[in-house]
Protein backbone atom coordinates (compact mmCIF):
# COMPACT_ATOMS: atom_id res chain seq x y z
CA UNK A 1 0.00 0.00 0.00
CA UNK A 2 2.50 2.41 0.82
CA UNK A 3 4.16 1.80 -2.26
CA UNK A 4 1.11 2.29 -4.35
CA UNK A 5 0.97 5.42 -2.44
CA UNK A 6 4.30 6.52 -3.59
CA UNK A 7 3.99 5.67 -6.83
CA UNK A 8 0.94 7.87 -7.25
CA UNK A 9 2.33 11.02 -5.93
CA UNK A 10 3.51 13.63 -7.66
CA UNK A 11 7.29 12.99 -6.90
CA UNK A 12 7.40 9.75 -8.49
CA UNK A 13 7.87 11.06 -11.72
CA UNK A 14 11.53 11.60 -10.81
CA UNK A 15 11.81 7.76 -11.39
CA UNK A 16 10.88 8.45 -15.07
CA UNK A 17 13.15 11.03 -15.56
CA UNK A 18 16.06 9.30 -13.58
CA UNK A 19 15.82 5.75 -13.83
CA UNK A 20 14.39 5.99 -17.69
CA UNK A 21 16.59 8.60 -18.35
CA UNK A 22 19.43 6.51 -17.24
CA UNK A 23 19.00 3.48 -18.32
CA UNK A 24 17.40 3.60 -21.66
CA UNK A 25 19.98 6.85 -22.19
CA UNK A 26 17.53 9.02 -22.40
CA UNK A 27 19.49 11.57 -21.06
CA UNK A 28 21.93 11.46 -24.42
CA UNK A 29 19.45 12.39 -26.55
CA UNK A 30 19.81 16.18 -25.68
CA UNK A 31 23.65 16.30 -26.47
CA UNK A 32 23.10 13.95 -29.77
CA UNK A 33 23.81 16.12 -33.31
CA UNK A 34 22.84 14.73 -36.22
CA UNK A 35 24.12 15.61 -39.37
CA UNK A 36 21.94 18.59 -40.84
CA UNK A 37 22.74 17.65 -44.27
CA UNK A 38 21.53 14.19 -44.75
CA UNK A 39 19.05 14.67 -41.23
CA UNK A 40 17.65 18.00 -42.41
CA UNK A 41 14.15 17.32 -40.48
CA UNK A 42 15.73 16.75 -36.81
CA UNK A 43 15.22 19.88 -35.10
CA UNK A 44 14.66 21.01 -31.11
CA UNK A 45 11.08 20.46 -31.77
CA UNK A 46 11.63 16.31 -32.92
CA UNK A 47 14.33 15.81 -30.47
CA UNK A 48 11.75 17.03 -27.29
CA UNK A 49 8.94 15.04 -28.87
CA UNK A 50 11.18 11.80 -29.02
CA UNK A 51 12.37 12.32 -25.77
CA UNK A 52 8.72 12.48 -24.33
CA UNK A 53 6.89 9.77 -26.07
CA UNK A 54 9.74 7.44 -24.32
CA UNK A 55 9.35 9.57 -20.95
CA UNK A 56 5.17 8.98 -21.48
CA UNK A 57 5.37 5.44 -22.52
CA UNK A 58 7.40 4.72 -19.37
CA UNK A 59 5.30 7.16 -17.08
CA UNK A 60 1.95 4.95 -18.31
CA UNK A 61 3.53 1.60 -18.10
CA UNK A 62 4.38 2.72 -14.03
CA UNK A 63 1.33 4.61 -13.12
CA UNK A 64 -1.01 1.40 -15.00
CA UNK A 65 0.77 -1.16 -13.46
CA UNK A 66 1.51 -2.47 -16.61
CA UNK A 67 3.48 -5.92 -17.29
CA UNK A 68 7.48 -5.12 -17.60
CA UNK A 69 6.95 -6.84 -20.99
CA UNK A 70 5.64 -4.00 -22.41
CA UNK A 71 8.34 -2.65 -22.63
CA UNK A 72 8.97 -4.71 -25.42
CA UNK A 73 5.79 -5.92 -26.73
CA UNK A 74 3.71 -2.72 -26.27
CA UNK A 75 1.55 -2.23 -29.69
CA UNK A 76 1.16 1.84 -28.64
CA UNK A 77 2.70 4.67 -27.50
CA UNK A 78 2.63 8.33 -27.33
CA UNK A 79 2.60 11.15 -30.07
CA UNK A 80 2.33 14.59 -31.26
CA UNK A 81 1.28 15.46 -34.55
CA UNK A 82 4.82 15.82 -35.29
CA UNK A 83 6.21 12.69 -33.95
CA UNK A 84 3.37 11.42 -36.06
CA UNK A 85 3.86 12.82 -39.01
CA UNK A 86 7.66 11.37 -38.60
CA UNK A 87 6.32 8.15 -37.60
CA UNK A 88 4.16 7.89 -40.66
CA UNK A 89 1.47 8.04 -38.62
CA UNK A 90 -1.98 9.49 -39.71
CA UNK A 91 -4.69 11.42 -37.80
CA UNK A 92 -3.19 12.90 -35.10
CA UNK A 93 -2.94 17.06 -34.94
CA UNK A 94 -2.25 19.40 -32.76
CA UNK A 95 1.37 19.54 -29.78
CA UNK A 96 -0.90 17.34 -27.47
CA UNK A 97 0.46 14.17 -27.23
CA UNK A 98 -2.02 11.02 -27.11
CA UNK A 99 -1.94 7.75 -27.20
CA UNK A 100 -2.10 5.73 -30.75
CA UNK A 101 -2.50 2.45 -31.63
CA UNK A 102 0.82 0.67 -33.43
CA UNK A 103 -0.76 -2.14 -34.92
CA UNK A 104 -0.15 -2.86 -38.62
CA UNK A 105 3.06 -0.72 -38.60
CA UNK A 106 6.21 -1.63 -37.70
CA UNK A 107 6.65 -0.03 -34.28
CA UNK A 108 6.52 -1.01 -31.16
CA UNK A 109 8.20 -1.45 -28.15
CA UNK A 110 11.30 0.95 -26.62
CA UNK A 111 13.47 -0.07 -29.90
CA UNK A 112 11.45 1.03 -32.33
CA UNK A 113 11.02 4.84 -30.67
CA UNK A 114 12.98 6.73 -32.07
CA UNK A 115 14.82 8.37 -29.12
CA UNK A 116 16.80 5.10 -28.50
CA UNK A 117 17.29 4.86 -32.07
CA UNK A 118 18.95 8.26 -32.21
CA UNK A 119 21.12 7.98 -29.18
CA UNK A 120 22.10 4.64 -30.48
CA UNK A 121 23.58 6.10 -33.68
CA UNK A 122 26.21 7.77 -35.25
CA UNK A 123 25.01 11.36 -36.21
CA UNK A 124 25.94 10.71 -39.46
CA UNK A 125 24.59 7.00 -40.04
CA UNK A 126 23.40 3.68 -37.99
CA UNK A 127 25.78 1.81 -36.54
CA UNK A 128 24.68 -2.04 -35.88
CA UNK A 129 27.91 -2.06 -33.51
CA UNK A 130 26.12 0.77 -30.92
CA UNK A 131 22.80 -0.74 -31.18
CA UNK A 132 23.56 -4.13 -30.94
CA UNK A 133 26.03 -3.03 -27.16
CA UNK A 134 22.58 -1.18 -26.41
CA UNK A 135 20.33 -4.18 -26.54
CA UNK A 136 23.02 -6.47 -24.51
CA UNK A 137 23.64 -4.18 -22.05
CA UNK A 138 19.86 -2.66 -21.49
CA UNK A 139 17.86 -5.72 -22.44
CA UNK A 140 19.60 -8.83 -21.84
CA UNK A 141 21.77 -7.67 -18.93
CA UNK A 142 24.93 -9.11 -20.73
CA UNK A 143 27.59 -6.31 -21.63
CA UNK A 144 30.74 -6.66 -23.98
CA UNK A 145 33.58 -6.74 -22.78
CA UNK A 146 35.74 -3.27 -23.77
CA UNK A 147 36.97 -3.15 -27.43
CA UNK A 148 40.89 -4.38 -27.74
CA UNK A 149 43.12 -1.75 -28.36
CA UNK A 150 43.82 -0.72 -31.92
CA UNK A 151 40.68 -1.95 -33.50
CA UNK A 152 40.32 -0.43 -37.25
CA UNK A 153 38.05 1.58 -37.98
CA UNK A 154 35.24 1.13 -40.26
CA UNK A 155 35.69 1.83 -44.36
CA UNK A 156 32.94 4.20 -44.56
CA UNK A 157 33.79 5.65 -47.97
CA UNK A 158 31.25 3.45 -50.22
CA UNK A 159 28.55 2.55 -47.79
CA UNK A 160 25.88 2.17 -49.60
CA UNK A 161 27.06 3.00 -52.78
CA UNK A 162 29.58 0.56 -53.57
CA UNK A 163 28.55 -1.58 -50.67
CA UNK A 164 25.80 -2.22 -48.18
CA UNK A 165 26.66 -2.27 -44.05
CA UNK A 166 25.97 -5.76 -43.72
CA UNK A 167 28.84 -6.32 -46.41
CA UNK A 168 31.04 -4.01 -44.56
CA UNK A 169 30.67 -5.27 -41.33
CA UNK A 170 30.84 -8.96 -42.64
CA UNK A 171 34.73 -7.77 -44.28
CA UNK A 172 34.79 -6.26 -40.89
CA UNK A 173 34.62 -9.50 -38.46
CA UNK A 174 36.85 -11.60 -40.82
CA UNK A 175 39.57 -9.96 -38.48
CA UNK A 176 39.81 -12.05 -35.66
CA UNK A 177 40.58 -9.67 -33.09
CA UNK A 178 37.20 -8.49 -33.67
CA UNK A 179 34.96 -11.10 -34.49
CA UNK A 180 34.82 -12.70 -31.05
CA UNK A 181 32.20 -9.58 -29.32
CA UNK A 182 30.83 -8.45 -33.33
CA UNK A 183 28.93 -12.18 -33.11
CA UNK A 184 27.32 -10.76 -30.77
CA UNK A 185 26.12 -7.42 -31.17
CA UNK A 186 26.18 -7.32 -35.10
CA UNK A 187 22.99 -9.58 -35.70
CA UNK A 188 20.80 -7.51 -32.94
CA UNK A 189 21.99 -4.23 -34.56
CA UNK A 190 20.82 -5.56 -38.07
CA UNK A 191 17.57 -6.04 -36.77
CA UNK A 192 17.05 -2.40 -36.21
CA UNK A 193 18.53 -1.35 -39.75
CA UNK A 194 15.51 -0.54 -41.17
CA UNK A 195 15.09 2.54 -39.02
CA UNK A 196 18.14 5.21 -39.81
CA UNK A 197 20.27 6.89 -37.65
CA UNK A 198 17.37 9.51 -36.38
CA UNK A 199 14.85 6.59 -35.81
CA UNK A 200 12.63 6.89 -39.06
CA UNK A 201 11.53 3.76 -41.19
CA UNK A 202 13.32 2.56 -44.17
CA UNK A 203 13.86 0.00 -46.84
CA UNK A 204 16.97 0.65 -48.13
CA UNK A 205 20.43 2.01 -47.50
CA UNK A 206 21.12 3.81 -50.28
CA UNK A 207 20.89 1.69 -53.54
CA UNK A 208 21.23 -1.81 -51.09
CA UNK A 209 17.54 -2.98 -49.88
CA UNK A 210 18.19 -3.74 -45.68
CA UNK A 211 18.61 -7.15 -44.58
CA UNK A 212 17.05 -6.50 -41.03
CA UNK A 213 17.49 -10.22 -40.17
CA UNK A 214 19.80 -11.61 -37.53
CA UNK A 215 20.10 -13.79 -34.39
CA UNK A 216 20.19 -13.63 -30.69
CA UNK A 217 22.75 -14.42 -28.65
CA UNK A 218 21.68 -17.94 -27.71
CA UNK A 219 20.82 -18.53 -31.88
CA UNK A 220 17.53 -17.52 -32.12
CA UNK A 221 16.17 -16.03 -35.56
CA UNK A 222 14.20 -12.92 -35.67
CA UNK A 223 13.68 -10.52 -39.20
CA UNK A 224 12.55 -7.36 -37.89
CA UNK A 225 12.85 -5.04 -34.73
CA UNK A 226 9.52 -6.31 -33.56
CA UNK A 227 10.57 -10.11 -34.00
CA UNK A 228 13.43 -9.10 -31.81
CA UNK A 229 11.52 -7.66 -28.78
CA UNK A 230 9.09 -10.73 -29.31
CA UNK A 231 12.31 -13.57 -28.48
CA UNK A 232 13.83 -11.45 -25.60
CA UNK A 233 10.39 -11.35 -24.45
CA UNK A 234 9.52 -14.62 -24.33
CA UNK A 235 12.15 -15.08 -21.81
CA UNK A 236 10.00 -12.54 -19.25
CA UNK A 237 12.27 -13.73 -16.48
CA UNK A 238 15.61 -12.79 -17.48
CA UNK A 239 14.06 -9.78 -18.82
CA UNK A 240 12.52 -8.96 -15.61
CA UNK A 241 15.30 -9.57 -13.91
CA UNK A 242 17.75 -7.44 -16.45
CA UNK A 243 15.20 -4.75 -15.43
CA UNK A 244 15.30 -4.88 -11.78
CA UNK A 245 19.32 -4.98 -11.41
CA UNK A 246 19.11 -1.93 -13.64
CA UNK A 247 16.98 -0.31 -11.24
CA UNK A 248 19.03 -1.46 -8.30
CA UNK A 249 22.70 -0.20 -9.98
Amino acid sequence: AEVARMLHDAKSAALVDNFAGQWLQLRNLDSIKPDPDKFPEFDAELRASMKQETRLFFKNLMDRDRSVLDLLTAKYSFVNERLAKFYGIEGVTGSEFRKVDLTGTPRGGVLTQASVLTVSSYPNRTSVVIRGKWVLENLLNAPPPPPPPDVPSLDEKGLGVTVSLRQQMEIHRANPVCASCHTKMDPLGFGLENFNAIGKYRLSDGKFPIDSSGTTPDGRPFTSAVELENLIAAQPQDFADCVTEKMLT
